[in-house]
């Protein structure tokens, strides 16, 4: 979570808050903190079928690529697959994928009780004393398995250390990226994949709307983050992030260290999410607290039609990057940009997510993969005015054979930001 909660109402009248404020005052009573709970109770985490079907689907595509193994370490990849949920460090614990047969690890012999918590497939540990080679039981491995000659695949984020460690003892192999196995596989998302973001994304969504209510006047942005960060983990989050950018500091579509608080007309912009059994959601927010500018407004509802440009123009078939020129496109006739100029959109439409906040494939320019069913995004084609402020608002999309659909609805107008969960169509 590389990028990226709000407090009690009091002592302000409804007259204060002008418009953007009354649906906040109004349900501020309703969305006491008590008043959440665990809503995730209705989804399952991934089963032990479903990773040795994951499993099955990589190894055709290795045979197909004529790859003989792939190995990766701790992270989402190795989560996808096995279910083994560790970290990195100058220790090497890492999964074996042969093209055929059941996975193994290698780790560490004092890591071994704790690593098989969480391995949901394969029995096979392969473990390294402190003074031994962790690299020597990789090559141990293969050799065993008669797939020591060839192609053996890196996931795109296995250190260099680790790869050249383990090249150097295996030199009738050729190293390869695993990129076209795994995001081959993770890249398309199960109906049961889509449930559990659906839920990670109603999380997050319920939680704003709490949040929502609870703004006042002299807030910091920590007093914000910390309030949904509370709200998000209430309802059944985990993982969660928060980011709330007020005023100025808005342009900055990742932040900056000036210091804000929440005053008369201040614009709020803010990107959070969580995850449910793994599974992300990433929805960014703007409010104004109190009667809106002219140019607020008009800024808000260009960015709007802006996402919305975006997800009719997400259509199956059509190269990922198309979506991301039909917003500039769109931005460019407002005299935006052009491209990533200031004011405008300075950075990509949207981006892959599931497992990870950011995966592959992105809506940005000379993307030239075409969109297939299952694969899912971000929508969030922001406007920033450096010196002013910045408006981003942020749904995430899933592609079915009918076209895109949303996980939660964008709100209809600033007086009305929240949005609404979409209805499920999948599974």
């Amino acid at each position: 979570m590389n990028k990226r909660s709000f407090l009690k109402m009091t002592g302000l009248g409804l007259g204060t808050l002008g418009l953007s404020g009354l649906a906040g005052a109004a349900q501020s009573g309703a969305s006491s903190s008590h008043t959440l709970s665990d809503i995730t109770g209705s989804v399952e985490p991934i089963s032990v079928a479903e990773r040795r079907q994951r499993i099955k689907t990589a190894q055709k595509l290795m045979a197909e690529q004529g790859v003989s193994a792939m190995i990766l370490e701790p992270g989402a990849a190795m989560d996808y697959f096995s279910g083994i949920q560790w970290w990195r460090s100058e220790r090497l614990t890492a999964l074996v994928v042969p093209q055929e047969g059941e996975p193994a690890v290698v780790t560490p012999f004092f890591e071994e009780p704790s690593v098989r918590e969480s391995m949901a497939v394969g029995s096979e540990v392969r473990v390294w004393q402190e003074h031994q080679s962790p690299f020597e039981r990789v090559k141990e491995l293969l050799t065993e398995w008669k797939l020591d000659k060839g192609k053996l695949a890196f996931e795109n984020s296995v250190r260099y250390f680790v790869l050249s460690e383990v090249m150097a003892l295996l030199p009738g192999m050729t190293h390869v990226s695993a990129e076209p196995v795994t995001r081959g596989c993770r890249m398309y998302k199960s109906a049961h994949e889509l449930a559990l973001m659906h839920k990670a994304n109603e999380v997050t969504l319920k939680a704003y709307e709490h949040v929502y209510g609870q703004l006042t006047l002299g807030m910091s942005q920590s007093d914000v983050k910390a309030l949904m960060d509370g709200a998000q983990q209430r309802l059944g989050g985990k993982g969660t992030w928060n980011m709330a950018l007020f005023n100025e500091a808005s342009a900055y579509p990742h932040g900056t260290r000036q210091s804000q608080e929440i005053q008369e007309g201040s614009l709020i912009l803010m990107d959070c999410g969580c995850n449910v059994h793994g599974y992300q959601s990433d929805i960014s927010r703007t409010f104004v607290f109190g009667e809106p500018s002219k140019k607020q407004h008009q800024v808000w509802k260009s960015v709007r039609k802006g996402q919305q440009i975006a997800f009719e123009k997400a259509q199956i078939g059509v190269a990922a990057g198309q979506v991301d020129k039909a917003v500039r496109d769109y931005y460019q006739t407002l005299g935006y940009g052009p491209e990533y100029a200031l004011p405008g959109l300075s950075h990509r439409t949207g981006h892959g997510i599931g497992m990870e906040g950011h995966e592959s494939v992105n809506f940005v320019l000379e993307e030239i993969t075409p969109l297939k069913p299952g694969m899912c995004f971000s929508d969030e084609p922001g406007i920033y005015i450096p010196g002013e402020f910045g408006v981003r608002l942020e749904d995430c999309l899933y592609m079915t054979e009918q076209g895109p659909q949303w996980f939660t609805v964008p709100p209809a107008s600033l007086e009305e930001p929240i949005g609404t969960l979409a209805e499920a169509k999948f599974g």
